[in-house]
């Protein structure tokens, strides 16, 4: 199993989980064109996707399902909630998943499970091949028990880290914006992510990565100050997605 982002951040968020000849991209708030040029910076094609997997109906991740899979006969998973707010219930190849349930898509196992956020049902995921697991945890503004549970003893990590909430009190967003983002159903600090990492089951982890950073309301230093500090690692050995260039390939043995 391998995985790879095609960005992360406000503009758009893409992610390619690839086990055996499957490949899934998770969310799409890239255009057709942008999906093209950021697969074959990882010597892939929109050809070569199985399916898209929706976590929730905010633009910055699915403002390119709908024209992606139109284009290229993809299938798109979503929730009930997710599907009806993006307005995906509309497409013949749109199919529903529950935030509880475990399903599959050809080789990759996706076990899904319900974060707070400010979307009608959001979820974030683990992905697996039978013997690793990889969790991803974005777009979500508090930690529950069981977030907590669902990625436990994960082999890689996909981690929110969103702002620094120094940065975010001294930034120009008006008011009410720097509420919903630092809020209950907003998205994770530096700390809060640390704070669930340090809590979790690390000794399987080969990879760690810090994504959907601020690029207003953070640093890449501050991120990786922070998880590695929850490890007890260097800061070298956590990744950091990026924006335009996204995350190249890796692979989870």
């Amino acid at each position: 199993m391998r995985f790879a982002l095609l960005g992360s951040g406000s503009r758009g968020n893409g992610m390619v989980i690839e086990v055996g000849r499957s490949l899934v991209l998770l969310d799409c708030g890239f255009s057709v064109s942008q999906v093209k040029m950021r697969l074959a910076n990882l010597g892939k094609r929109p050809e070569d996707l199985t399916a898209v997997v929706v976590t929730h109906e905010h633009s910055d991740h699915v403002s390119g399902v709908a024209a992606l899979a139109r284009n290229f006969d993809l299938e798109v998973w979503a929730t009930a909630g997710t599907a009806q707010a993006a307005g995906l219930n509309e497409s013949a190849g749109c199919r529903l998943f529950d935030c509880h349930a475990p399903f599959a898509i050809d080789e990759v196992e996706a076990m899904p499970f319900p974060v707070p956020h400010d979307a009608r049902e959001p979820s974030q995921f683990v992905f697996g091949n039978g013997a690793r697991r990889l969790g991803l945890l974005t777009d979500v503004g508090s930690l529950t028990p069981h977030i907590a549970e669902c990625l436990d003893g994960c082999d890689a990590l996909v981690l929110e880290c969103n702002h620094d909430p120094a940065l975010l009190a001294a930034g120009d967003y008006p008011p009410s914006l720097k509420q919903r983002v630092g809020g209950r159903h907003g998205h994770l600090s530096n700390g809060q992510a640390a704070d669930l990492l340090g809590r979790l089951d690390g000794t399987r982890l080969q990879h760690v990565v810090a994504a959907h950073l601020s690029e207003k309301n953070n640093r890449p230093q501050l991120a990786q100050q922070a998880l590695a500090g929850a490890l007890g690692c260097e800061m070298e050995w956590i990744a950091v997605a990026d924006q335009d260039a996204g995350l190249g390939w890796r692979e989870v043995f």
